[in-house]
């Protein structure tokens, strides 16, 4: 299967539309979906390739549309519904919790709900805190819900399919940072397993599990260790639920330390449960605490001032895991990075959306 370059959107299009076309039970439904923008590129000319019945605008009102959306998976159709963030998905969360993901489970195994649920979460432009929150560990603690989070364009496309094609509610989770990064995609149809976690950089000393955007920034942090010797091991999670437990632990088991490096809140956040896994699982291969690394406990900023304290990054994993191997990382740090813009990842990088 031939590979290219594509974008970050440019994958979870391609993916939203080889569905559509393999599947004619396959439809889209979301606020701004047939809009100039597309959802930040993602559906754009959609609704012209497959009609406005089947690739659809929606009204401000999500819990009642995300009713929908369970409705018709219930009786057969495998709706996509997309929020711009997910913080407008909070207002259908009864329909989420209380319905999509418990119906299978109430009914005895008889009631499916083949549903994706795509939510838009990260920083940049003023988002602030009612447009730019990251709360997976919600999504992830209820029973009946599968969670995604991909940091590749590869990933983005194969979990997508393959969230399309699962029998269960899946919450699809997308950092508003990674659409313009580019990949290797293949052409076509193909499938990254849920419940699968990926290796992205291999290593013996330290290993960093990091969630969405924030495996962009271990990578970096990680090329900046390896000139001090330092060999980290990323390990992308791709799906929090289920978790590939497996693949963590062997990774902990044989670097004996932990860096958990989550786009959400440290406190009750996902990080905590990968460190319970570590603890619990292979406390004897541990040789220091480990630790975690996200956002700290105060809602996230609308200032790129602010941002900059709030939001962590390659500098905030080159510290802990210094302190973790006892080293000095102060020479690993950029000077230039300090004068980046603090809530844009690229100049590119505007509004409205």
């Amino acid at each position: 299967m031939a590979s290219r370059q594509l974008k970050f959107f440019q994958a979870i299009r391609e993916g939203i539309d080889l569905c559509l076309a393999h599947d004619p039970v396959v439809y889209l439904m979301g606020l701004g979906v047939p809009d100039p923008k597309g959802v930040f590129g993602t559906t754009l000319g959609l609704q012209q390739e497959y009609g406005s019945t089947r690739v659809m605008d929606m009204p401000t009102s999500e819990n009642a549309m995300t009713g929908v959306a369970i409705g018709s998976a219930l009786a057969g159709m495998r709706p996509i519904l997309a929020h711009q963030r997910v913080d407008f998905a909070l207002l259908s969360i009864d329909q989420i919790v209380n319905q999509a993901a418990k119906w299978h489970y109430m009914f005895g195994g008889k009631m499916k709900i083949p549903l994706v649920i795509r939510m838009i979460i990260g920083r940049g432009w003023g988002q602030g805190p009612q447009h730019s929150q990251s709360l997976q560990a919600w999504f992830a603690h209820v029973p009946g819900l599968k969670v995604v989070m991909p940091s590749t364009p590869y990933n983005a496309k194969g979990l997508l399919i393959a969230s399309v094609e699962d029998n269960n509610p899946v919450i699809f989770i997308e950092s508003r940072w990674l659409y313009n990064i580019e990949g290797l995609v293949p052409e076509g149809l193909y499938r990254v397993p849920l419940g699968s976690a990926h290796i992205a950089r291999t290593g013996t000393d330290l290993t960093v599990v990091a969630t969405s955007y924030m495996v962009v920034e271990a990578l970096r942090a990680a090329e900046r260790l390896a000139q001090s010797g330092v060999q980290v091991e990323v390990v992308d999670v791709q799906t929090l639920k289920p978790l590939d437990r497996e693949l963590i632990l062997r990774s902990v088991q044989k670097t004996g330390r932990l860096i958990v490096a989550d786009t959400g809140w440290v406190t009750g956040g996902f990080g905590a449960e990968l460190i319970a896994l570590a603890s619990e699982e292979a406390f004897e291969s541990l040789k220091c605490p480990p630790r975690r690394v996200g956002l700290p406990d105060c809602p996230v900023p609308s200032t790129p001032g602010l941002s900059r304290y709030c939001y962590p990054g390659a500098a905030e994993l080159i510290a802990t895991a210094g302190e973790l191997l006892g080293i000095s990382t102060s020479d690993l740090l950029v000077p230039e990075e300090a004068s980046l813009p603090s809530d844009v990842p690229y100049a590119s990088f505007t509004g409205p959306f």
